[in-house]
């Protein structure tokens, strides 16, 4: 059994491109993934600029790209954090919210995810104010399924020192306030989940009063430690035993878009296989897919320098990774090449 499966490009640090968001899109969706979300921390007009008007390329990037997610039956969604709209609600932030939705409206928004994650939430009656909004953006948007990102969206006391102390009984709150067509994602124990427990989700789903979606931090690589190293390796920890305790199951993907799509196929196949499942064996046959025998044969062999060592390996390793992987005429090879050059060192989240 399988829950839906998609993308959350929730990440920060440096942008896909269109055309890769694209490709990782029409690479996946034939292994079950039916929704891909465009929320990344770097668009601003998603988040610090989100009431500023939307330029006419971006808004043909999406329109194109949402057309591009339909012909495929992949469902195409957005993700908003309308930063400073909890701490007055008024009719000014109403009517630029409601432009805003409207926009999302007219380019073919059919998920809208209303993200209240990684700002400050030291307010008052923090919970029954996203509820109001959540409310509110449900009766003005046309889109399809309404997903809410908490503020808390994880046990990690991780949260409570950087966003503030969560208010007692939050998601209780959350839960029994939402109306109960609205989705609300949780990425597990920890921010980066280290692996997800049937007891775990069976105990949140409790909370929530719904199954909740699952946000997996995995492979994400965006903050200051994680961009050290290329996550690879296939999932473990998602047991199928999980299906039927989530609604369904989002990752979001590391900094590379072609390197992504190794690990997202080992999730794909953790579901399909069940018990069967072999990570590495998965691992194998992803790269094989996506990059073609010779060079997935090299980047296996490579694997544990480029995940477990990262940027800390010694300088002539990395100069002889870089000569190899030079070599090779494909994006996934380039993405390695671009990482050991330290492109992506020091971007992204400071400490998420």
């Amino acid at each position: 059994m399988q829950p839906p499966l998609g993308i959350i490009e929730g990440f920060y640090g440096p942008p896909w491109s269109w055309s890769s968001r694209r490709r990782v899109m029409e690479r996946l969706s034939p292994h079950g993934y039916s929704f891909y979300i465009y929320a990344p921390k770097s668009d601003p007009l998603l988040r610090e600029q989100w009431f500023e008007p939307v330029p006419e390329e971006t808004r043909a990037n999406m329109e194109g790209f949402a057309a591009a997610c339909r012909a495929q039956g992949v469902r195409f969604g957005v993700g908003l954090s309308p930063l400073g709209a909890l701490e007055a609600f008024d009719d000014v932030i109403r009517q630029a919210l409601l432009q805003r939705l409207q926009f999302l409206d007219g380019i073919g928004v059919q998920d809208l995810v209303i993200q209240f994650d990684d700002a400050l939430a030291d307010l008052p009656d923090l919970a029954a104010r996203q509820v109001a909004l959540v409310h509110w953006v449900r009766e003005h948007s046309a889109a399809e399924r309404i997903i809410v990102c908490p503020s808390y969206y994880s046990d990690d006391p991780m949260l409570d020192a950087l966003f503030g102390t969560r208010p007692e009984g939050y998601l209780e709150m959350l839960g029994a306030s939402l109306d109960s067509r609205v989705e609300i994602f949780w990425a597990g124990e920890e921010v980066c989940a280290r692996q997800w427990s049937p007891g775990h989700l069976e105990r949140v789903a409790e909370q929530l009063q719904r199954r909740p979606f699952l946000w997996d931090n995995y492979p994400v690589n965006d903050s200051a430690v994680m961009a050290e190293h290329l996550h690879l390796r296939g999932f473990t920890g998602r047991p199928v035993a999980n299906a039927p305790l989530c609604s369904a199951h989002a990752i979001n993907p590391a900094l590379q878009p072609t390197l992504t799509c190794i690990p997202a196929l080992t999730l794909a196949a953790s579901y399909g296989q069940g018990d069967a499942y072999q990570y590495m064996e998965s691992t194998l046959t992803a790269m094989v897919e996506v990059l073609g025998e010779s060079l997935a044969a090299q980047l296996f062999a490579d694997l544990p320098l480029l995940q477990d060592t990262g940027l800390a390996m010694g300088s002539a390793q990395k100069q002889h990774l870089r000569s190899v992987y030079a070599g090779w005429d494909h994006p996934a090879a380039r993405e390695v090449v671009e990482w050991l050059d330290g492109r992506f060192r020091g971007e992204g989240a400071p400490s998420l």
